[in-house]
């Protein structure tokens, strides 16, 4: 089992900028790619971004060039940077952890709040 801990959400103006931070700990060896979602009210939950063991990052449109997802595998944590947020950034973001052998992440926090103010 891996526990997964968020931290870092709040409330921000708009064009301000956030950190999440999430760290794991259990069985940590067994994670492949990490990732972070967010789901707004009346929203389904979507990927905002994931990095692999290897560094390899994937973002969503929305967020390219304004969002950076950075990981240390020797301390068990993965960062979220958010600039220039937007009203639209506003919902529950969750980190989650997905083991080589799984298609899908199977291993989720338990959410942090973003506020963006506009």
């Amino acid at each position: 089992q891996v526990q997964l801990v968020e931290s870092g959400g709040g409330w921000v103006q708009a064009g301000g900028s956030l950190r999440l931070s999430c760290a794991a700990s259990g069985r940590t060896s067994s994670i492949y790619a990490m990732g972070w979602f967010r789901q707004a009210p009346g929203k389904q939950r979507e990927l905002v971004a994931s990095i692999t063991s290897g560094g390899i990052t994937n973002f969503a449109n929305s967020v390219k060039d304004r969002f950076t997802i950075s990981r240390d595998s020797g301390k068990n944590m993965v960062w979220l940077q958010m600039n220039s947020l937007k009203p639209e950034d506003t919902a529950v973001y969750y980190c989650a952890a997905r083991r080589i052998t799984q298609v899908n992440y199977d291993y989720w926090g338990q959410g942090t709040q973003v506020s963006v103010s506009s």
